[in-house]
């Protein structure tokens, strides 16, 4: 399946860049690999840059589904979520791309939009993948970011926006909103995949029983919730720049640190923290595994383009929730 969803041109961008810029672009493009949002790079014709992200169902590949901001765990996507977390980030010194122009109104599109600054530089993952003595110093400084982020604490859950509106996230503790939402991932990718449904009972029971020896805590950390080194971009100074940052929210760190691990795979070691809760990660890594196998193949009833890349995704996270199953058992 081919995606019929046209991107956005040069002459539909043309009133937001000329609000931010001052100026209409010469060239947009459509930045690969967006699920939830558009992102364009606008081009003046000096060669100046910035980017334009759009919140509209038609850049949504998951249908836009209704969010309760309550739910720690609701579709992370909107104008509002990303600006109470760029509010948040900017206020603790963590480098994030430089807004240049909110329109939370819709005056400039059909849809709310905003435009930031264009860092320029590689991602953190290009660096990783073709020059790793150029990507030591951004992964040592953003180990430095996620203790900002460790330390900056919260008495209960919930993303950003809900915690700076004085609100309280709905489904208990973390553990126990991460157990819930697994088993929902268990029985969502059970529709879809044969294996996920010959295990669901036996994977029910694991997640059940993890949760259950995860101890109290009093309090939850600042994590990005999808903190891969894609959305990690590095500045001129090597600096490490958080993007795609709608998904900011108070959590065990525990959460990060699970998919930091899966993400940076053998360089992990640089950001690992010390005194991370073993039962939490447990609970955390099957969790996460399962909702990247859900995840994916829901994305896939619709009609994403990158469709390979998310077959793969759900493959490989499958493959490694049923190797912890079977090292359980």
């Amino acid at each position: 399946m081919t995606s019929a969803r046209a991107p956005l041109t040069r002459d539909d961008l043309a009133p937001l860049a000329r609000a931010a810029l001052g100026r209409t672009p010469a060239a947009v493009h459509r930045l690969r690999g967006g699920s939830k949002k558009g992102v364009y790079r606008l081009v003046l014709d000096d060669g100046t840059t910035a980017i334009a992200y759009v919140w509209s169902p038609g850049e949504d590949y998951w249908g836009s589904p209704d969010a309760d901001i309550r739910d720690s765990f609701s579709h992370a996507s909107g104008i509002g979520l990303f600006l109470a977390a760029h509010h948040r980030l900017t206020e603790l010194g963590v480098r994030v791309p430089r807004l240049l122009l909110a329109d939370e109104d819709a005056v400039h599109l059909p849809a709310p939009a905003a435009v930031v600054e264009d860092i320029g530089g590689a991602s953190l993952e290009r660096l990783l993948r073709e020059e790793p003595e150029a990507a030591r110093v951004p992964l040592e400084r953003l180990a430095g970011v996620l203790g900002v982020l460790r330390q900056c604490t919260a008495a209960g859950h919930g993303k950003a926006l809900l915690v700076a509106e004085g609100g309280t996230a709905l489904g208990g503790s973390c553990a126990q909103a991460v157990a819930d939402r697994a088993v929902r991932d268990i029985a969502d990718a059970a529709e879809r995949d044969p294996r996920v449904r010959a295990a669901r009972e036996a994977l029910t029971e694991r997640v059940r029983d993890l949760g259950g020896a995860v101890g109290p805590r009093g309090h939850t950390s600042l994590v990005h919730g999808e903190l891969g080194p894609d959305h990690v971009l590095v500045t001129p100074d090597g600096d490490p720049a958080l993007i795609d940052v709608e998904g900011l929210m108070y959590f065990d760190a525990e959460w990060e640190h699970v998919f930091l691990q899966l993400r940076f795979g053998p360089v992990y070691d640089v950001l690992r923290a010390p005194g991370l809760d073993p039962d939490r990660m447990a609970l955390y890594r099957l969790a996460t595994h399962l909702n990247l196998v859900a995840g994916p193949l829901r994305l896939l009833d619709g009609d994403f383009p990158e469709r390979d890349a998310m077959r793969g995704i759900a493959e490989f996270n499958l493959r490694r929730a049923l190797g912890l199953l079977r090292d359980a058992s």
